[in-house]
């Protein structure tokens, strides 16, 4: 599986959760750490606990690596890494404060307008 290909499955997992302001920062040329960063919200921690879960079930399901996964159980933002992408789950007052869009602001954003569900 490409990193492209995979950055696909992570958003269309987190959309199928109701993820929201989905964001995907091409991250070649700028960072060594990956090749995709992506961000998402979920409203509650609970919500965070199942994006992550959804997103972890279809990768195992594509036979993606396996990722590691940095937080615990009730937190309001939890990470996961799959080497070429690196996802970011968080509650919107943790994204807020965080505001990894702008510490990475050199980064373009990929259009992922196709992989999620307007409303």
């Amino acid at each position: 599986m490409t990193p492209k290909e995979l950055l696909e499955l992570i958003v269309r997992a987190g959309d199928d959760k109701r993820a929201s302001d989905i964001v995907a920062l091409d991250m070649a040329g700028v960072s060594l750490l990956a090749d995709y960063f992506v961000i998402m919200s979920g409203s509650s921690e609970r919500q965070v606990q199942a994006i992550v879960k959804a997103i972890d079930d279809k990768a195992a399901e594509a036979h993606a690596k396996a990722p590691r996964i940095e937080g615990k159980k009730g937190s309001k933002w939890l990470l996961m890494d799959f080497g070429d992408v690196v996802v970011h789950v968080f509650v919107p007052e943790e994204r807020e404060f965080y505001n990894l869009e702008k510490l990475w602001s050199d980064a373009p954003l990929v259009d992922v307008s196709d992989w999620v569900t307007t409303e």
